[in-house]
């Protein structure tokens, strides 16, 4: 696969380090200047005058909102602004007023905080998923294949955070309903990097805007079907509770909302560049990227979805057996090689993913194989 060509203005428009190769935009994304600076006079205003600022938000909120919905294909009437995706799966679970023994399927490539949110209200049930699994068929008929007569609710990843796959797709999705489970979907790095982030229509999904929306940090929405709507309980009781949803869940008196003002900023700029163009972008710039780790020596690619923006491969069997050793080796190459990645836990070895995003150069990818290998040699 030859390099792709850099995107044009790209680089320009965020304010990254340039002594290190940010490569992992998917954890917690970065800010395009445009919007730093929309989100820079939002603060000001709300510093000039703030009786005027606060009385005003809520009407704000709303009409920011409505932009956001219209970028997402959602209703704006049932969707919500979050602090992060997962004060929106506790959102949806506090909704689904679960007891004890009800069962909520997850998977082992579920991200911890979201499955520790479902621990925490009910009975956990993990699919086991291959990382190796072939494709997203195989994928759906093992999660069908965890299903039980008590699975009430099933907490889904749309993508897996470390391993970059596609989980939650509209079939799987369709065939849950149809056995009655109830589905919530963990949409973390949908807005922005997929056209339709809600395909499927689950009951519940959340996403967040500041990854691959280019919002300011802080920034995600919880999107749920009308017939739960009027079940979704704000986090703190607000003068907007009569409101309902989602203007009681929105508001939290004297807070920073700003970030969630200048939210739109961040997905009109994505399609003032051309949605679509950075897309494929994107997903080619990782695709080159893992193409070139792959020619290390045991490191192994894992089965990918084309349309993303991130790729995953497996490290020699030992590395990154858990959280401790992946955080360690994550830091190693940081601090020696000048590279940020993932770099993923699993029993008995973990693995790496790698983003690309319109900032990044091909010899960005390059300089972490070239330091990669002899690192990863050492150990």
């Amino acid at each position: 696969m030859s390099a792709p060509t850099p995107f044009p203005g790209g680089p320009e428009l965020f304010r990254l380090g340039a002594e290190v190769a940010h490569l992992n935009h998917g954890s917690f994304g970065a800010v395009p200047v445009p919007v730093v600076e929309a989100h820079r006079r939002l603060l000001a205003e709300s510093h000039a005058d703030p009786d005027a600022f606060f009385l005003g938000v809520p009407d704000r909120i709303a009409e920011a909102r409505h932009r956001v919905a219209a970028h997402l294909g959602a209703d704006p009437e049932g969707i919500a602004f979050t602090a992060n995706a997962t004060e929106g799966a506790n959102l949806a679970l506090d909704a689904l007023r679960l007891e004890p023994d009800d069962e909520v399927l997850v998977t082992d490539h579920g991200y911890g905080t979201v499955v520790a949110a479902a621990a925490r209200r009910a009975r956990v049930t993990t699919a086991v998923l291959d990382p190796a699994l072939a494709d997203e068929d195989a994928v759906r008929k093992a999660v069908l294949a965890a299903v039980t007569s008590r699975t009430k609710v099933a907490l889904l990843d749309q993508i897996s955070s470390p391993t970059a796959r596609p989980i939650a797709g509209p079939q799987l999705l369709a065939e849950l309903a149809e056995r009655g489970v109830t589905t919530v979907v963990d949409g973390a790095h949908a807005p922005g990097m997929l056209a339709d982030p809600l395909a499927g229509r689950p009951d519940f999904w959340f996403g967040n805007l500041h990854k691959w929306g280019y919002a300011p940090p802080g920034s995600a929405v919880l999107a749920v079907a009308a017939p739960h709507r009027e079940r979704v309980r704000p986090p703190v009781p607000s003068w907007e509770d009569h409101r309902g949803f989602p203007r009681a869940v929105e508001y939290r008196a004297t807070a920073d909302y700003t970030g969630w003002l200048a939210a739109p900023e961040g997905l009109d700029l994505l399609a003032d560049l051309g949605a679509e163009r950075v897309r494929a972008h994107n997903s080619a710039l990782a695709a080159h990227g893992a193409e070139l780790l792959a020619r290390l020596p045991g490191l192994t690619p894992l089965p990918a979805d084309e349309a993303l923006a991130m790729r995953a491969l497996r490290l020699p069997s030992g590395l990154a057996r858990t959280q401790e050793e992946a955080a360690a080796l994550r830091e190693e190459i940081a601090a020696r090689l000048g590279c940020r990645i993932l770099v993923w836990a699993w029993p008995g070895g973990g693995g790496i993913r790698v983003c690309g995003q319109i900032y990044n150069r091909p010899e960005e990818y390059e300089r972490l194989v070239a330091g990669l290998g002899p690192l990863l040699d050492g150990r």
